[in-house]
C-alpha cells in the first residue's frame, strides 16, 4: 500500500512537541488518517508508538519529494538547533506552506528570514496541551489569511483555548506567565508538601494532600469564574489558620515580589534567546 503523503508535519517531538502529539491523539489533530509525519532522529518510543497507533509517521529525517503535499509546518526543536534546521527545511518546502513555530524566543522575522516569505504563526502552547488544557497564544504575520487561522484553530484549539495578540513583544512576557507557568505550580506542590511532611506528616499523604488540593483548587476556580483574590478571601477567616499562613506569604509583599522576579527572570530570558539567534 502506498503511504499518503503528510499534510502535517511536526519538526521535534520533545516536550512540547511531545505535548501536541498527545493532545491531538485525544482531540483529532491526527485527522485524517495519515496526514501528520514526525521527523524527530530521537524520538522516544512512547511517541513513536502514539503516532503509529494514530496513523502518522516518524521518520529521523525527511526529503523535498516526501513534503510535496505539505500544507502545514510546526517547528518545535530546541532554539538552539532551529538554524541548522531551518537551512535543511527551506529548500524542501511548497511555496504555499503555512509555518507554525512553538520555538521559545525566535521570532517571525528571523523565521521569515530564513524560509522566506510566507505565512508565519508564532505560538507559545505549555505542557498542558496533552490533555487539552493548555492556554496558547498565538502571534502571526500579514500573510496569514483565513484559511490558515482556520487551520491553526484546528491544530492548535485541538490542545485548549487560544488567545491572539498583534505585539510580537508580548510574547517574552507570554512565554515567562503561561509557557514555564506550570512548573511554578508544580513547584508549590513540592514545597507544600516537604512542608507538610516537616510538620509530620507521612510523605506519601503530605504529597497526596499537596497535589490533590491544586487539583481541585484550580477545577473550584474555574466553576467559580470569580477572581482569585475573591476566592481566596472566601477561604481565608480573620484570625484563623488560613490568614497565619497567608501574613507569612503576603507580609512586606514578599510573596509578590518573589513571582514577580521570577517572572521577569523568564521573560529576560526569554529575550536573550531572541536576541542571540
Amino acid at each position: 500500500m502506498r503511504l499518503r503523503k503528510p499534510r502535517i508535519a511536526l519538526i521535534g517531538a520533545g516536550r512540547m512537541g511531545g505535548s501536541l502529539l498527545r493532545g491531538w491523539a485525544v482531540n483529532g489533530g491526527f485527522a485524517p488518517e495519515g496526514s501528520v509525519l514526525v521527523v524527530d532522529p530521537n524520538c522516544s518510543d512512547s511517541i513513536s508508538q502514539l503516532v503509529e497507533e494514530n496513523s502518522g509517521r516518524v521518520v529521523a529525517s525527511t526529503d523535498k519529494d516526501s513534503l510535496t503535499k505539505l500544507e502545514v509546518l510546526v517547528l518545535a526543536v530546541k532554539p538552539q538547533i532551529f538554524n541548522e534546521v531551518a537551512h535543511k527545511l527551506a529548500p524542501m518546502l511548497p511555496k504555499d506552506v503555512l509555518i507554525i513555530s512553538i520555538i521559545a524566543g525566535t521570532t517571525i522575522d528571523r523565521i521569515s528570514n530564513l524560509f522566506g516569505p510566507r505565512a508565519i504563526v508564532r505560538a507559545m502552547p505549555n505542557i498542558a496541551a496533552e490533555i487539552g488544557k493548555s492556554v496558547t497564544v498565538i502571534c502571526n504575520n500579514s500573510e496569514v489569511n483565513s484559511k490558515h487561522t482556520e487551520k491553526v484553530d484546528r491544530l492548535l484549539g485541538a490542545v485548549g483555548s487560544l488567545e491572539h495578540i498583534e505585539d510580537e513583544r508580548l510574547m517574552d512576557a507570554v512565554t515567562a506567565v503561561s509557557g514555564s507557568g506550570p512548573a511554578y505550580f508544580f513547584l508549590l506542590v513540592e514545597a507544600l508538601a516537604a512542608a507538610g511532611q516537616a510538620e509530620g506528616l507521612p510523605e506519601a499523604l503530605a504529597r497526596k494532600l499537596a497535589s490533590e488540593t491544586l487539583i481541585g483548587s484550580g477545577s473550584l476556580f474555574e466553576a467559580r469564574q470569580q477572581t482569585p483574590s475573591s476566592i481566596r478571601a472566601d477561604v481565608t477567616s480573620s484570625g484563623g489558620t488560613t490568614a497565619a499562613a497567608l501574613d507569612v506569604m503576603m507580609g512586606n509583599g514578599a510573596f509578590a515580589e518573589m513571582i514577580r522576579n521570577a517572572v521577569s527572570a523568564a521573560t529576560r530570558r526569554s529575550i536573550h534567546l531572541r536576541n542571540s539567534g
